[in-house]
């Protein structure tokens, strides 16, 4: 017969997220399925034995033939939002800081500044850039060995320490039999008060999903799977006794296969094994057992002590992080899933009486009769599970480890950290349910108690047959934007937990796809125009008076036609400057690529020009992130750093980085 197995992880039709009608008449496609939702007790083990036994068994039911069935989603784009950073010193000019999502909450980018200096890492090269004399003042290769280009990396920078965060393990990385991990995840810290160099290097098992910094004191979040040997394949071998054999393996593993390890390298060269102690670890009610959440803390102020990074681990899987002054929640959007079918040899029918305890008695074939075919047994209908985003909170409010304080599910995916805001005591969460067929979809924004992170309220019934854009929260209100043809951008009043409500709803072509505050009354977006059809067009930037809840609208919308920009989906790449209503995004067209310079006041935007980077060998490096230091803009592109003059758009200076 067939045997299906229910894998979450395969990736199914990304059509699950692009929904179409909504129609609710008889014959239609099924709604979304709502399911209950509330609070999640978080357990922690009583001891490695515990521990070991509970790992074993929920992990040997997602194996697979081809090892774990568990990988996460693509992960979503951050969000996040610019801040100001006031004058360190008189000596210091005024400077933007990274778009960040949560005011005092850093957090990791390609590039940072301080008004003296700016830092970038490039292709496994830390480089920090003199404001003054806009010269390259230090450089540190972190990649002695390896393949510098094929490094991403992000950092953060506290005073005269940076840490850089160096992704060696993919993300979207499924550890399968007979396949072996991706390169190391790696966090280096460097000492920037003199010649760059290299105080310790911290090596976690696992791939990094994200961090942020509050103060000098950074949170990192990395997730793990279980270090299994499953067996080679072999074709001789079939699905099913592949399942076995990798199930045997999996209960077979001894506790230290989960436990996370992590090795410390000191400037000195000595090296620190450890890993993550059986009664750090907690796991929530319902768990895989195929993924651990690891989260480090490093102070940069003090760098690495005898504690190591002080880890503290869950079972559960995460793929967004999102982080306040006082909480870390880490979410965990449902897998893409469709059914694996296992083929299994045919089961000859019974000749022979039935046993006392069966039903009926099996039916002889006449020698007349023709020979019962081998045919496989049908299998029923595989269950969807339900499309759950899990979110477990951690309370960073105190110096040291983390603790654990909740876990709650709500129906739907989320589109980003965006789609999480806490406020007042509660967490803000937006999300897309999609039917089992893919066919309708709804979105709702549910009000958690964060605390217990059981359900206060819920707003539904938000774009109808269509899915989630853009979510921002800004205080009691809530803004979100839905698309399918065309843009509603509704408005929410979350002044009452218990019973949130939509409050107006604007509906234009087009959407945004990142909202940024602008002056009072007033919202930015980021996005595509489009057609009446859906359309896509080209990028459009709108700015929405919001200053009445019940009536939002456009006041002002910039069209640049058949283009597109990184802002969209990565809002670290947006600029605004409210003390100028100067703004920047990087654009890319079919004719020319370079950052966009804007001015958005509280009537309209305009477009000031662009700024474009040199071209080299016929290409032209598209602009990746922009900066205002002084009265001066800095771009960054994959070839330099150009600055500009912020009235005029005249060069000022190139600086080559390769």
């Amino acid at each position: 017969m067939k045997t299906l197995i229910r894998t979450a992880a395969t990736v199914a039709a990304l059509a699950t997220a692009a929904v179409a009608c909504t129609s609710t008449t008889a014959g239609a496609p099924p709604k979304p399925r709502m399911s209950s939702l509330g609070a999640i007790r978080l357990v922690a083990y009583t001891g490695c034995d515990d521990l070991l036994s509970g790992l074993r068994e929920h992990a040997a039911q997602r194996v697979t033939p081809w090892g774990f069935d568990n990988v996460l989603p693509f992960a979503a784009v951050e969000d996040s939002a610019r801040s100001v950073t006031a004058n360190a010193k008189t000596s210091t000019p005024e400077h933007s800081t990274t778009n960040v999502h949560e005011t005092g909450v850093d957090e990791p980018d390609v590039v940072k500044t301080d008004g003296d200096r700016v830092i970038t890492v490039k292709d496994g090269v830390l480089r920090i850039i003199d404001t003054a004399t806009r010269k390259v003042t230090g450089s540190l290769k972190l990649t002695e060995g390896e393949n510098g280009p094929g490094v991403p990396a992000d950092l953060l920078v506290s005073g005269d320490r940076a840490l850089v965060l160096m992704r060696g393990g993919d993300i979207m990385y499924k550890r399968m039999a007979g396949f072996a991990p991706p390169g190391d995840t790696r966090y280096v810290l460097v000492d920037l008060s003199g010649k760059p160099k290299v105080l310790s290097t911290i090596k976690p098992q696992g791939s990094y999903v994200d961090a942020r910094m509050v103060g000098s004191t950074v949170r990192l979040v990395t997730r793990s799977q279980p270090d299994i040997a499953f067996p080679e394949f072999k074709d001789d071998v079939s699905e099913a006794d592949r399942v076995k054999r990798n199930q045997a393996a999996v209960r077979q593993a001894p506790a230290d296969a989960w436990l996370p390890k992590i090795e410390i390298t000191d400037a000195s060269g000595t090296v620190k094994k450890d890993s993550v102690k059986c009664e750090r670890i907690s796991h929530p009610a319902d768990y895989t057992g195929t993924s651990l959440l690891t989260v480090h803390t490093i102070d940069l102020a003090q760098g690495v002590t005898t504690a190591g990074t002080d880890p503290i681990s869950l079972a559960a899987d995460g793929d967004i992080v999102y982080g306040t002054g006082s909480s870390l929640y880490v979410a965990s959007n449902p897998r893409w899933w469709m059914p694996v079918v296992i083929s299994e040899p045919a089961v000859e029918t019974p000749t022979t009486a039935p046993s006392s305890g069966d039903a009926a008695p099996a039916v002889e074939p006449t020698p007349t009769s023709p020979p019962v075919p081998d045919t496989p047994t049908p299998s029923p209908e595989p269950t969807i599970p339900p499309e759950e985003t899990e979110v477990h909170r951690f309370d960073i409010g105190s110096p040291g480890a983390p603790a654990y304080v909740a876990s709650g599910k709500v129906p739907g995916r989320l589109l980003n950290q965006y789609s999480l805001s806490e406020y007042d005591g509660h967490l803000r969460v937006a999300t897309t349910l999609t039917s089992p067929d893919g066919k309708t979809s709804s979105s709702a924004v549910y009000v958690l108690k964060a605390d217990t992170m059981a359900k206060t309220g819920e707003v539904g019934g938000l774009g109808e047959g269509e899915r989630i854009y853009s979510v921002r929260f800004i205080g009691p209100v809530g803004y979100c934007v839905t698309f399918k043809q065309v843009d509603p951008l509704y408005t929410l009043d979350l002044r009452d937990a218990a019973a949130p409500k939509v409050t107006g709803e604007l509906k234009i072509t087009g959407y945004s796809a990142y909202l940024h505050p602008g002056a009072e009354g007033r919202l930015i977006g980021i996005g595509q125009e489009a057609s009446e059809k859906g359309r896509t067009l080209g990028t459009q930037v709108s700015l929405f008076d919001v200053s009445d809840p019940a009536g939002p609208r456009r006041l002002s919308q910039l069209f640049q036609k058949d283009s597109g920009s990184a802002a969209e989906w990565d809002p670290h790449a947006f600029l605004y400057w409210p003390k100028t209503g100067l703004a920047v995004i990087p654009l890319t067209q079919q004719s020319e690529s370079g950052g966009l310079v804007l001015k958005i006041d509280d009537s309209g935007v305009t477009k000031l020009g662009m700024i474009k980077h040199p071209a080299k060998d016929e290409y032209q490096a598209g602009i990746e992130r922009a900066l205002v230091i002084g009265d001066s803009i800095w771009t960054l592109s994959y070839d330099g750093m150009q600055v500009n003059d912020a009235a005029t758009l005249a060069q000022q200076a190139w600086i080559p980085l390769r």
